[in-house]
């Protein structure tokens, strides 16, 4: 049994499968973690869905900020971008059975045993291990739950950067939505900045990446992230692992097995 790790495959369908044959992996034995940015900007984001869909237990989702866009889209809560390449999704007779099993996914994947953890975009440096648990549980709670899609119109914020014991409940989870699937860089007290996403090489001081400010959780876990694919050629300390190659914008799709920590790429084919 194997542990693969992979992010952001953005609807590069062709791409994944060729890089799950070359790494051996083996649907009955194996199991795939995949850290969100499942869907958008590729061109076969209904393959990849519908594909992990059939993987049951064997896949291990966090919800990215592109899977959540594709959810509040589908729920008429946002509008639908041609850059989203949604459209396949949209009009796929399985579209809601999917949307609903995407929604289910959590925002956070923790294993106590192997102290790993995966998530989307980052996890808060104010915050401690089951803070973070908590948040993810009550995203997770409204998400999967029958209003969704009310909760979903009242969650974007990116006023909400900083973790305050007493934000009110609504804004705890802005906070966590942020800092779960949208968060790339910090200012030196942990308040998130939402609006650069270059690579740390054109950021000046005093904003660092998120996983360069000093945190509790990394000194216990080992974290696995995405949505950053510029960060290629950026020094990333031991305990984090960055899965975010670039497939989408023509570089290419990265996965890891964790078990001989070994590193497998499939370069973006041209469409």
């Amino acid at each position: 049994m194997s542990t693969y790790f992979i992010s952001d495959i953005h609807g590069c369908y062709k791409e994944f499968r060729m890089l799950l044959k070359q790494s051996s992996f083996n649907t009955k034995k194996d199991y795939l973690w995949i850290a969100g940015d499942l869907v958008s900007r590729g061109p076969n984001s209904l393959d990849v869905v519908k594909y992990l869909y059939s993987l049951k237990d064997r896949v291990k989702i966090v919800l990215g900020n592109h899977d959540i866009n594709l959810i509040a889209v589908h729920a008429g809560v946002k509008k639908n971008k041609k850059e989203n390449c949604f459209d396949e999704f949209l009009s796929s007779s399985d579209s809601t059975k999917l949307i609903n099993w995407l929604r289910c996914q959590p925002l956070l994947k923790v294993d106590e045993k192997r102290k790993i953890i995966m998530v989307h975009a980052g996890i808060s440096p104010q915050w401690d291990i089951n803070i973070a648990k908590f948040c993810a549980l009550e995203i997770n709670y409204f998400l999967s739950g029958k209003n969704y899609s009310v909760f979903l119109q009242d969650i974007y914020n990116n006023n909400i950067n900083f973790w305050q014991l007493n934000l009110n409940p609504l804004d705890k989870l802005r906070y966590a939505i942020n800092s779960f699937t949208r968060m790339r860089y910090c200012h030196p007290d942990a308040r998130l900045n939402m609006s650069y996403k270059q690579s740390p090489s054109f950021v000046k001081y005093p904003l660092k990446p998120w996983f360069l400010i000093p945190s509790n959780i990394s000194k216990f876990y080992s974290i696995f992230f995405g949505h950053w694919s510029s960060l290629k050629g950026t020094y990333i300390p031991k305990p984090f692992f960055s899965l975010d190659g670039g497939c989408c914008w023509g570089e290419e799709l990265i996965m890891f097995r964790w078990e001989d920590k070994k590193w497998f790429s499939q370069a973006f084919l041209s469409k």
